[in-house]
């Protein structure tokens, strides 16, 4: 197999993947709801109800599609293809599993292994904040351009945030490389003294304040609860997305779950070591490079799963901000705390460089 058909069949089974995970949690998402609210969920189509993000796919293709008669028609489309381009498109970099080999060759399981990868999610992350100002703009509506706009001030503000977050990181692991950050978290001591099994040396060990910012700015991000405000129904009657219908819509709606997914995925890299587990040196020597692979992949799919529930349990716990609220903790706490954290990593860093 030559690396470029082993680079197709990944992007497939990437984009696969993304599809998949975000359809399910959509069932997933009703699943928690109704354990946590004492109901049944949905049950009726296919065992468990495990057809419902079938038959909602197929509602969304049948819906009536309109446009309204004032709205910018081109942008009008564009908007959600937008976000769901850019929610698919930045899980090319990340790195899934270790490598599986294939007639004597390694192949990374990596789509494009960028040096630069930490810079291309936050750019790409940036530009899906056009996404959602397009869709409300050219709809022509005053509700949806309102909702737009406190998405997109929502989303830079806490991206300011993340950003910082990720400083710390780069400052420790001294690479840009997803790839390299992961691998930094393979072996190693906790502050230099205590060993750790390989596999085990996580960067939440080392920077758990930068974890907590970035994932508190990762929730802002994806327009989860409580920070759903752009979708704020009593308020604005579903915002940036009220003039669309059918699948349109649908791709705003399956372009947060994908967006969740990968925030998760990229948190996984960040902070949990990747796709690396405990012992996954020794499982590599003991029983081949496929084996560790093949488990490598499941270790990263099981903590972004954990994530995502996560993610979950919090929406059906924690009410919505209010606006002025949700920019004082963006502001004046998250910034603030990233900036210390930044402050105190180099200080550290400096003092201990050899």
């Amino acid at each position: 197999m030559d690396l470029l058909t082993f680079k197709l069949i990944l992007v497939l089974a990437l984009f696969l993947l993304s599809l998949t995970i975000a359809a399910y949690s959509t069932w997933a998402e009703r699943k928690v709801a109704s354990i946590m609210q004492d109901r049944i969920g949905p049950n009726r189509a296919g065992p468990f109800g495990l057809l419902q993000p079938l038959a909602d796919g197929g509602k969304f293709f049948f819906k009536e599609d309109f446009t309204p008669a004032n709205a910018e028609k081109f942008l009008f489309v564009l908007g959600p293809a937008l976000v769901m381009f850019i929610s698919l498109i930045t899980g090319a970099v990340i790195p899934w599993g270790k490598t599986l080999n294939f007639g004597g060759v390694s192949y990374d399981l990596q789509v494009a292994n960028i040096d630069v990868g930490v810079l291309f999610i936050i750019g790409m992350a940036s530009i899906g904040v056009y996404g959602i100002m397009i869709g409300g703009w050219a709809s022509n509506n005053k509700y949806s351009l309102l909702g737009a706009i406190r998405a997109s001030s929502q989303m830079i503000s806490y991206e300011l945030a993340m950003g910082l977050a990720l400083l710390s990181i780069i400052m420790m692991t001294g690479s840009l490389d997803l790839k390299e950050i992961t691998e930094s978290q393979t072996t190693g001591k906790l502050w230099g003294v205590i060993p750790w099994v390989s596999g085990l040396n996580w960067n939440i060990f080392y920077q758990p304040i930068a974890f907590l910012v970035f994932f508190v700015a990762a929730l802002a991000e994806t327009n989860r609860h409580p920070f759903d405000l752009p979708e704020c129904e009593s308020e604005l009657v579903t915002g940036y997305s009220t003039e669309y219908s059918s699948m349109k819509l649908g791709l705003y709606m399956f372009g947060e779950y994908v967006n969740m997914f990968i925030s998760n995925a990229f948190m996984v890299v960040l902070f949990f070591g990747g796709y690396n587990y405990p012992g996954i040196e020794w499982v590599t020597h003991h029983w081949g490079e496929n084996v560790a692979g093949i488990l490598s992949i499941v270790a990263f799919l099981t903590k972004t799963v954990i994530g995502i529930l996560i993610f979950m349990w919090i929406r059906w716990t924690l009410p919505r901000f209010r606006y002025d609220q949700l920019m004082h903790l963006g502001w004046k706490t998250l910034i603030p705390m990233a900036l210390v954290n930044l402050l105190i990593t180099g200080a550290v860093i400096l003092a201990f460089a050899n």
